[in-house]
């Protein structure tokens, strides 16, 4: 967990905003949902909740448990269990806020994470993983990033096959699995406690974390998909990898996505939740997915609500930092320092305000130069031989100074100013 500072705070709500309206602009409404959720409703979508994965505490006046959401998706579920049963499907929705998670690896320390993302309610087809799809790709774009992968998967492959370990092995194999250390995984699937598992059961589970491909080496994914068919045929898993092949064609087919596709037979997603399609969006910097989703039908079933979902949420940090690595920059937003007599200042500064641009007066002795620096104003605006000059501080708008009249009346004033430094017009984007 972490504090931001101003810039930081405006970044971040730049973001959020683009994609958000990005959503919207695809038929998907916001909702917004409170930072703790009972713990009861949290482990309606994510099973029992280990004690040092969540912070839980008393809610006072139900005396209830509640706990500080790591996950959204379950709290989306019983809004619309809850509030929206009767809506006609699909259900479009879309969201931004913070959970908390304990970290992976020894420190094992929470933290903090901002997602924006969308669910899909309704759709049991194809389509819906493809809608999906294409939106996670359109708001990776519209965020600033064009070049990233996405990695598909299926998370019905592995589990599956995990079905065949004996459960006091099962979730030693899932570890290892996730972190795709193939020496520790034969050493563990080599235990005796293993012994009678189906011989094809073994070498199927031992060649996931390799069943991966795509991309220009495998524009087709066929060597994936033909080494997965000889190994998984007449498993449990077969049926999954029909599924996901039949995704993998269709999406293979969108020009916004099939450059981007690669294929992932051995992924696993630490929410057990997800009944189908997985997948990760991966861009350069992060070392980390910057948007995951995939298919959970049987999430609503725990609310009541038997209906297929898919959605999926973009790492507002990983986004951020992905942006930076890709020299992804914002151009300055238009704040204005009017350093001037108070009279004037004060009234031109409000008068800026009425345009929507944000604008403070300042004192003309008290160093405004540093001071708009420092502050990140973009644009200094003083009295100097009759006229008020403005200046960029922060690259904004033409390099040196213009002028305006100093004798036109604030509302002159203020609209000279704004064509002068080229924002654009209150209302626009």
């Amino acid at each position: 967990m972490r504090d931001l500072l101003p810039e930081e705070a405006r970044r971040r709500r730049t973001l959020v905003k683009r994609v958000l309206d990005h959503f919207v602009l695809c038929g998907y409404q916001p909702v917004s949902l409170p930072a703790f959720e009972f713990a009861e409703v949290l482990e309606r979508g994510l099973g029992t909740l280990d004690a040092a994965d969540v912070l839980r505490f008393i809610e006072p006046e139900s005396g209830e448990v509640a706990a500080l959401r790591p996950d959204m998706t379950p709290q989306i579920a019983r809004l619309v269990a809850t509030r929206l049963a009767d809506a006609p499907r699909p259900i479009r929705l879309c969201y931004e806020g913070t959970v908390l998670r304990r970290r992976q690896g020894r420190a094992r320390r929470h933290r903090q994470i901002p997602q924006a993302g969308v669910e899909l309610y309704g759709v049991g087809t194809l389509a819906g993983e493809l809608e999906i799809l294409r939106l996670a790709a359109s708001a990776v774009r519209e965020a600033g990033l064009d070049h990233f992968v996405v990695d598909l998967g299926h998370a019905m492959i592995a589990r599956a096959l995990i079905e065949a370990i004996p459960t006091g092995l099962r979730d030693e194999v899932s570890e290892v699995l996730a972190l795709k250390d193939t020496s520790r995984l034969a050493a563990v699937l080599a235990n005796p406690k293993a012994a009678d598992v189906p011989r094809r059961i073994v070498e199927a589970i031992a060649a996931l974390p390799d069943l991966a491909g795509g991309g220009a080496a495998d524009p087709n994914g066929a060597a994936v998909f033909e080494r997965a068919a000889r190994l998984l045929t007449g498993t449990p898993a077969e049926a999954p990898l029909a599924e996901l092949r039949a995704l993998w064609d269709a999406a293979r087919e969108s020009p916004e996505l099939g450059p981007a596709l690669r294929v992932d037979l051995g992924e696993l997603r630490g929410l057990e939740y997800y009944t189908g399609t997985i997948f990760h969006v991966f861009a350069e910097g992060p070392g980390e997915a910057i948007a995951a989703g995939g298919r959970y039908d049987m999430l609503l079933s725990g609310f009541g609500l038997p209906m297929p979902a898919v959605g999926f949420a973009l790492n507002l940090d990983a986004v951020a930092w992905a942006r930076d690595v890709a020299g992804a920059a914002d151009e300055p937003a238009l704040r204005v320092l009017v350093a001037a007599r108070p009279e004037r200042a004060a009234s031109l500064a409000a008068a800026l305000r009425r345009l929507g641009v944000p604008a403070v007066a300042h004192a003309p002795d008290q160093d405004p130069e540093g001071y708009a620096l420092s502050w990140r104003f973009s644009h200094l605006v003083r009295e100097r031989d009759g006229a008020l000059v403005i200046e960029a501080t922060l690259g904004g708008g033409e390099p040196g100074a213009s002028a305006v009249p100093a004798a036109l009346d604030d509302a002159a004033a203020a609209q000279a100013i704004v064509l002068k430094t080229g924002a654009e017009r209150p209302g626009g984007k």
